[in-house]
C-alpha cells in the first residue's frame, strides 16, 4: 500500500495505490454507485464508496476518482480544496 500527498495551492490531494488484482473496466464504472458491491450476496453492503463519494464532494466540495489495471494495481485520487477561511494565528476560529 503506498499513500501519497501533494499540495496543488487551492487543493490538497491524496492518492492511496495498492498492487492488487485490479479492478475489472466495467466495475469501476458502477464503484461510486450505492449497493454496488462484486462481494457475494450477504457479505457487502455496497455502501463504502458511495459514502465516501458523497463526503468528498458533497460535503467537502472535492473529488474522487479512480484508476486501475487488472492485475497490476488500484488507486483511488481525493482533492479537497484548501480552505483558510475562518483560520487566525494557525487555529481554527
Amino acid at each position: 500500500l503506498k499513500v501519497m500527498t501533494r499540495d496543488l495551492g487551492n487543493e490538497v490531494e491524496i492518492r492511496v495505490r495498492d498492487n492488487g488484482t485490479g479492478i475489472a473496466p466495467e466495475s469501476r464504472d458502477r464503484l461510486f454507485q450505492p449497493f454496488f458491491t462484486t462481494k457475494p450476496t450477504g457479505e457487502g453492503t455496497g455502501l463504502g464508496l458511495s459514502i465516501s463519494y458523497d463526503i468528498v464532494t458533497q460535503q467537502h466540495g472535492g473529488t474522487i476518482g479512480v484508476d486501475s489495471e487488472l492485475g497490476a494495481f488500484t488507486e483511488f485520487t481525493v482533492r479537497l480544496p484548501r480552505r483558510t477561511h475562518g483560520i487566525t494565528a494557525g487555529r481554527a476560529a
